[in-house]
């Protein structure tokens, strides 16, 4: 069963078509690229899909749910999560407390519960710091639970932002350029990063990226938008020897 599916999607702003017509289903664990220059739409599609913007036209549904309309927390819970293109943690807050937060989109007490303290609140706090310093084990960051978001390198800070989607549980994971501001050596580990949370979670994974590097490397198809357009599609190789896509975008990096 197609796990995202997506319909003549299209949105304006006011009268700029920031997206027109784009089509997209993704299978279960999968890994697709959308690429493309500055403007192009990249992140507008993503916002679509997380409910920030409602479309102008289009469909888009998981596991054949329509999104449309929902709001973004309610679409998390659906199971969807992403990451930004700016990194957006809870700077002033631990390591820990920034994975825990998003465990609180399952959270199983009510106000009154945590108000009062009774043991349905005491109990699911307890599972939550349980649940969240596992995950950050897997990410080799347990040793860091205490110690302020803010102070980790950039390259700590993005493997937390991706911990904390992953807090969620999400069936499908949005990516927006997770390697922007890394280092080469911090882009090697971002990509082995990838593939092995496809992997372990048994995750669907849409990235948005500009470095060919990564985007070469791990996407499987990549799909290429100019001005809001879909102007190619197709697997790494194939993008990488399409006349338009280096016109558009690659450019004199592809020659």
């Amino acid at each position: 069963m197609t796990l995202l599916y997506i319909e003549r999607l299209s949105h304006n702003f006011g009268g700029l078509r920031a997206v027109q017509d784009f089509n997209l289903e993704l299978q279960p664990g999968e890994l697709v690229a959308i690429i493309g220059p500055n403007g192009a739409g990249k992140t507008t599609v993503f916002n679509l899909i997380t409910g920030v913007y409602i479309p102008t036209e289009g469909r888009i549904k998981l596991n054949g749910e329509d999104l449309i309309g929902h709001k973004p927390h309610e679409i998390i819970s659906r199971g969807i999560a992403r990451t930004f293109q700016t990194i957006r943690l809870f700077k002033e807050l631990t390591v820990l407390d920034n994975v825990r937060i998003a465990h609180y989109s399952r959270a199983g007490y009510s106000q009154w519960d945590a108000l009062l303290r009774l043991p349905r609140f005491t109990g699911q706090e307890d599972r939550v710091r349980r649940e969240a310093l596992e995950l950050l084990d897997i990410f080799g960051m347990a040793d860091l639970a205490e110690a302020t978001s803010k102070n980790l390198p950039y390259g700590q800070q993005r493997r937390l932002e991706i911990a904390r989607a992953l807090a969620t549980r999400p069936s499908l994971l949005l990516l927006d350029e997770p390697a922007a501001g890394m280092n080469p050596a911090e882009v090697e580990r971002l990509m082995e990063t990838i593939l092995w949370i496809r992997r372990e979670f048994q995750l669907t994974i849409l990235l948005i990226e500009h470095q060919m590097r990564v985007v070469m490397g791990i996407a499987e198809r990549i799909k290429v938008l100019d001005f809001g357009q879909t102007i190619a599609e197709g697997t790494p190789t194939e993008i990488q020897n399409d006349p338009r896509v280096i016109e558009a975008y690659l450019g004199e990096e592809a020659a």
